[in-house]
C-alpha cells in the first residue's frame, strides 16, 4: 500500500515544485525526455526570441507558459519537438537600458565614451540578462533547450541575417532611398511602424489661414496638429473629387471643403456668406503665401506654395484643404513628387531646427510650437488655437514623441511581394482563424516598403559596402566574404566598420554606418537558430516551422517580419501554424505599469501560491486570444482545486483500500467493478478525449476547464464519496 509522510497532508507546492525541479536537475529528466524522442516524427516549434532586456513579466510568464504546455502535448504525442530557447539580443531595448546605466544622454555621448565600449556594455547586459530571465523561465516549470539558446547577436546568427540581405539585393528588392520616415528625436534614428507605439497625447490644434496671392483679404483655411510642420511648409493640398467654397466672413473670405464650412458658425463664431461653389480641380494652381515665410529661408522649387491635388485627403477633421510639408509627411511627400516641388526638412537628427528654419534655427520641434503659434498669432492669420488629445505615436523603448523626416535610408521593397505575401498566409493555420483572415491580412494590404536601417550602434550591422568614388554597391552574405578583405574581430561594430578594400574604379569601399532594425534579426529566426546557411544539414532536417504562438502586436511585428524575410530567402511563409494570444492587464483591463502602480510579477504569484497554480490559471481564465484579466481571487481559485486534488490523494494513499484495486493480487480487475468504477473510467476516457481535442486545436483553455471539471465534480465530489463506503480503511 502506498504511503506518504504525514508533514505532506498539508499541500505545498512551492515545497513539492522545488523537490520535483531538484529531481529534474539530479536525474537529467529533460535530457532524457529529448533522447527518448530521437528517431520519432519531427516537430519543429520556434521560440519567438524575449529581450534580453530585464526581468520576465506577468506577459512573457503567460507567453511561456503556453508555449510549454503545447510543446509537452506534442512531446506526449510522440514527437521529436524542435524547442530551443531564444533570445533577442540587439537594438534599442538594450541600448537604451544600458545608456541609463551608463548616464548617457544622447548619441554624442556615446560617441565620446567610443563604440567599442558602448558595444561591449551591451552585450554584457544582454549576457547577464539571459542569465536572469533563463532562472526565472525555469521557475515556472519551462522545458526548453536553456544550455543552447539561440541568440541575435552571435556571429553565426548575423551570417544568416547577412545571407537573407543579400538575395534581396539579388533581386532586386534592397533598395537605398531618400524618402519620408517616422522618426525618434531622442534615439536619432528611423524607426518601423512595429517600433511605434500608440498613447494619447495632448498637443495644439490650430486653424490657421494662408494669404491667396494677388486676392486682398482671401486665404486658404488649413488645420494642424504638428505646428512646427509648417516651417516646412510647401504647398496645400486638396481633393479633387471634393466640392469647395469660397465663404466671406468678418476674418476674410475664407477657402475650405463645402461640407466642412459649418464649422466656420459652430467652431469659429463666424458668420458666413457662401459666395462661390468650386471643384477642388477648379482650386488647383493657386498661389499662396506661407505666413512665416519672411522668418525662414526654405525654398521648395517647382509648383512650391501652390495648391495641389491629392486623393489622400479626407473629410473628417479640419478644412479640407491640407497643409503639405513635404519633408515631413509620407501623403505630402507622394503628392508633391509629381508637382516637381523639393522635400525640405529644415529639422536634424535630434529634432532641431536646422539653418533653413531661420529664426527658430536651434529650437526643439514639438516642444517650441508655441513660439510658432504666437508669430501666427502676431500676423493675425491664427484663427484658433487649442489643443486636443489624441492618440500619437511614440518611440516603442524611450517613449519620446516620433515625429517625421525625409533621409536617406535602406529598404526592403515589400510593396514587390505584397501580392505574394498575401497569397502565403492564406497557406497558414491561424488560430484564431480571423487573424490571418481579417487583422493580418489588412495590415500585409496596406504594408508599405520596409525600413531596415537604424543609425544605432549595438545590432547586426547592414552588410553593404559603397564606394566612395563611383557609389558602386556590394552586399556581403557571410563573414567569409568579408575576411577576404581582411580578419575581422566579430561582425558587429565597430569592428566590421574597419574593414575596407578596393573598387574596381580605384576607388575605396566602405561600410554604410547603420545597422539593421531589429525585427529583421528576429526575422530570420527560423533558418538563422538552425545555423544556416553555415550548416546546411539543420535546414535540411527541419525547416520549415510548424508552430509559433505570440501576442496579437506580433501580427505587425514577428509574424510579419518572418513573411517578409521568409518570401526573401525561400519564396514561401517559413511557418505553418500560428496562434495568436493576448496581453495581460489589470482586474479593471488596463494596462500594468509601475506608474500606476498595477503591477503584478510573475514572483509575486508564485511566492504567494505558486508556479503551478500560475501556470494553471493563466490557461484556464480566458480564450488564448483574449487580454487575460489578472485577477487574485481566480488564482485562489486555482489554488483550492489543487488542494482539492492533493486531499483525494491524501485519502487514496492513507485511508483507501488500495489493495481492492490490485489486478496483481485480485485477478480480473474489472470483475471487481462496481458502476461507479465504470462511470469514472468513463469519465476518464471522455476527459482524455476532450483535453486532447483541445490541445490539438491550439484551445488549452478547454483541456484546463475540462481538467477542473473532472477533479472537482468528478473525482472529489462524486467518485470518492461513492467508493469511501467500501474502500475505508481504519487507521491505528
Amino acid at each position: 500500500m502506498v504511503r506518504i509522510r504525514q508533514a505532506e497532508k498539508e499541500l505545498d507546492l512551492k515545497a513539492l515544485e522545488e523537490r520535483v525541479q531538484a529531481r529534474w536537475k539530479e536525474q537529467k529528466i529533460y535530457e532524457k525526455s529529448c533522447a527518448r524522442a530521437e528517431g520519432r516524427p519531427k516537430y519543429y516549434f520556434l521560440d519567438g526570441p524575449p529581450y534580453a532586456s530585464g526581468a520576465i513579466h506577468l506577459g512573457t510568464a503567460w507567453n511561456k507558459i503556453i508555449k510549454d504546455a503545447i510543446v509537452r502535448y506534442l512531446s506526449m504525442r510522440g514527437f521529436n519537438v524542435r524547442r530551443q530557447a531564444g533570445w533577442d539580443c540587439h537594438g534599442l531595448p538594450i541600448e537604451v537600458k544600458v545608456e541609463k546605466k551608463l548616464g548617457i544622454k544622447d548619441k554624442r555621448e556615446i560617441e565620446a565614451l567610443g563604440v567599442e565600449k558602448f558595444v561591449q556594455e551591451c552585450r554584457r547586459w544582454a549576457t547577464e540578462h539571459v542569465c536572469t530571465m533563463t532562472g526565472q523561465f525555469q521557475r515556472l516549470g519551462i522545458w526548453l533547450d536553456w544550455e543552447e539558446p539561440y541568440t541575435t547577436m552571435r556571429d553565426e546568427y548575423i551570417e544568416a541575417a547577412w545571407w537573407t540581405i543579400k538575395r534581396a539585393h539579388e533581386q532586386g528588392l534592397l533598395t537605398q532611398d531618400y524618402r519620408v520616415v517616422t522618426w525618434c528625436p531622442r534615439c536619432e534614428t528611423a524607426l518601423a511602424d512595429a517600433e511605434i507605439e500608440y498613447a494619447e497625447r495632448r498637443d495644439p490644434s490650430i486653424y490657421v489661414k494662408f494669404p491667396v496671392v494677388g486676392r486682398e483679404g482671401e486665404y486658404i483655411l488649413i488645420w494642424t496638429t504638428t505646428p512646427w510642420t509648417l516651417v516646412g511648409n510647401l504647398a496645400v493640398m486638396v481633393n479633387p473629387e471634393f466640392e469647395y467654397v469660397r465663404a466671406r466672413t468678418k476674418e476674410g473670405t475664407l477657402i475650405l471643403a463645402k461640407d466642412l464650412a459649418h464649422i466656420l458658425r459652430e467652431k469659429f463664431g463666424l458668420e458666413y456668406e457662401i459666395i462661390e461653389a468650386l471643384s477642388g480641380r477648379e482650386l488647383e494652381g493657386i498661389r499662396y503665401r506661407n505666413p512665416l515665410s519672411d522668418l525662414i529661408a526654405v525654398e521648395g522649387g517647382g509648383k512650391a506654395y501652390t495648391v495641389i491635388l491629392s486623393p489622400f485627403v479626407a473629410l473628417g477633421e479640419g478644412t479640407g484643404c491640407v497643409h503639405c510639408a513635404p519633408g515631413h509627411g509620407p501623403e505630402d511627400f507622394e503628392a508633391s513628387k509629381g508637382y516637381g516641388i523639393k522635400p525640405v526638412c529644415p529639422v536634424d537628427e535630434g529634432g532641431t531646427f536646422t539653418a533653413e528654419a531661420g529664426k527658430y534655427k536651434g529650437l526643439k520641434v514639438k516642444r517650441d510650437d508655441s513660439v510658432i503659434i504666437e508669430d501666427l498669432r502676431t500676423r493675425r492669420v491664427l484663427l484658433l488655437a487649442e489643443e486636443i488629445s489624441h492618440r500619437y505615436g511614440h518611440c516603442w523603448r524611450c517613449t519620446t514623441p516620433i515625429i517625421y523626416r525625409a533621409t536617406e535610408q535602406w529598404f526592403i521593397r515589400i510593396t514587390e511581394l505584397k501580392e505574394r505575401m498575401l497569397e502565403e498566409i492564406q497557406r497558414v493555420a491561424w488560430v484564431p482563424e480571423w487573424v490571418g483572415s481579417a487583422r493580418f491580412k489588412d495590415w500585409v494590404e496596406n504594408a508599405k516598403d520596409w525600413t531596415i536601417s537604424r543609425q544605432r550602434y549595438w545590432g547586426t550591422p547592414l552588410p553593404v559596402w559603397i564606394c566612395e568614388r563611383c557609389r558602386s554597391v556590394e552586399v556581403l552574405g557571410s563573414k567569409a566574404e568579408l575576411e577576404r578583405h581582411g580578419k575581422v574581430e566579430e561582425l558587429h561594430r565597430p569592428y566590421v566598420d574597419r574593414i575596407t578594400f578596393p573598387c574596381p574604379c580605384g576607388g575605396t569601399r566602405r561600410r554604410v554606418p547603420d545597422v539593421l532594425d531589429v525585427w529583421f534579426d528576429s526575422g530570420v529566426a527560423a533558418w538563422a537558430s538552425l545555423g544556416y546557411p553555415a550548416r546546411k544539414e539543420g535546414l535540411e532536417r527541419w525547416y520549415p516551422v510548424d508552430f509559433i504562438t505570440e501576442g496579437h502586436d506580433q501580427t505587425r511585428g514577428w509574424f510579419y517580419s518572418q513573411l517578409g524575410c521568409g518570401l526573401l530567402a525561400f519564396g514561401e511563409v517559413p511557418y505553418r501554424k500560428v496562434l495568436m494570444h493576448g496581453f495581460t492587464l489589470d482586474e479593471k483591463g488596463e494596462k500594468m505599469s509601475k506608474s500606476l502602480g498595477n503591477v503584478v510579477s510573475p514572483e509575486e504569484v508564485i511566492e504567494r501560491y505558486s508556479a503551478e497554480a500560475l501556470r494553471f490559471y493563466t490557461l484556464w481564465a480566458n480564450k488564448p486570444w483574449d487580454d487575460l484579466r489578472f485577477n487574485w481571487e481566480e488564482v485562489k481559485v486555482v489554488q483550492k482545486t489543487f488542494t482539492i486534488l492533493w486531499n483525494v490523494y491524501v485519502f487514496a494513499t492513507t485511508y483507501m483500500a488500495i489493495d481492492a484495486f490490485d489486478p496483481s493480487k485480485t485477478g480480473d480487475l474489472t470483475a471487481h467493478y462496481k458502476k461507479e468504477d465504470h462511470w469514472i473510467l468513463s469519465r476518464l476516457n471522455s476527459l482524455i478525449k476532450e483535453v486532447t481535442e483541445a490541445f490539438e486545436s491550439c484551445h488549452p483553455y478547454r483541456a484546463t476547464r475540462a481538467l477542473n471539471e473532472f477533479i472537482l465534480e468528478d473525482l472529489s465530489r462524486w467518485y470518492i464519496i461513492l467508493v469511501r463506503p467500501r474502500t475505508w480503511i481504519e487507521k491505528e
